[in-house]
């Protein structure tokens, strides 16, 4: 049998293969409720497969509970290589492959959205992101704004057709896309790590603190700047009370 997210498009896949199984679908939506069933036909010692619609099932697509449903019940699961997104991204993306997140897709609340940029652009690795298309331009708005001039790597289609992948600056990338709008397919988005602690040097930081204090707060100061400097955003944000307090001193001074 044949687990699979959308009987429609695996059954044509097998098809193509000249594979004739019993297909199941098996999705966010049934899964508390197929799981037992899918455990059961293990169990009975036939064997099961798990697909998804495109890339490699259980990342950023059904499948986690299963696995660790099969393997708390002590039954074997095995790995079948195949497409992947996030690595074949990675790969014709240009940037470091040595360390990377893969971060799946960011919340779709803008407050969270947010938040989860800000935490993401401290993580010291590549990160790869998944995003509908609809929402790219916007996106890149966002991360372009948070994360600053970053390298990153937009690839879309990846092993069809119409593969496509631009390479630049997100602030490039996104003024791009504004302009022609969204584009159609499946997207995986590619940023580069921000710098190191410390990368820039104490007077780069304490101008660009600076610049930041004259339009926000300084919390909101210290996590922008903590995403594009690779400082502590502890730090950045001491040193911004302490700049806030020498500038009131100084406009209270006769």
């Amino acid at each position: 049998m044949v687990a699979c997210e959308d009987t429609r498009v695996t059954g044509k896949l097998l098809r193509r293969h000249g594979i004739a199984r019993a297909l199941l679908a098996y999705h966010e939506h049934n899964a508390t409720r197929m799981r037992p069933r899918i455990l059961a036909r293990l169990q009975a010692g036939a064997a099961v497969a798990l697909a998804t619609d495109a890339g490699t099932p259980l990342i950023s697509d059904p499948g986690y509970k299963l696995v660790r449903a099969a393997i708390d019940a002590g039954l074997e699961v095995f790995a079948v290589p195949g497409p992947s997104a996030a690595l074949a991204a990675l790969t014709v993306s240009g940037l470091p492959t040595d360390r990377f997140l893969v971060a799946g897709f960011l919340p779709e609340r803008r407050g969270a959205r947010r938040q989860a940029i800000l935490e993401l652009g401290a993580v010291p690795a590549t990160l790869v992101l998944f995003e509908a298309a609809r929402r790219l331009p916007a996106t890149l708005a966002e991360l372009a704004e948070t994360l600053g001039p970053r390298r990153a790597a937009v690839a879309r289609e990846l092993t069809k057709r119409f593969e496509e992948v631009r390479r630049g600056p997100l602030d490039q990338l996104a003024a791009s896309y504004a302009r022609e709008g969204a584009p159609r397919g499946e997207v995986v988005l590619v940023i580069e790590a921000g710098a190191e602690a410390g990368a820039i040097a104490e007077a780069e930081l304490e101008a660009a603190l600076g610049q930041a204090l004259a339009t926000m707060a300084p919390a909101a100061a210290a996590a922008t700047l903590a995403a594009t400097t690779g400082w502590p955003r502890r730090e950045i944000y001491r040193r911004a009370l302490a700049l806030k307090q020498v500038a009131g001193r100084a406009g209270a001074d006769p």
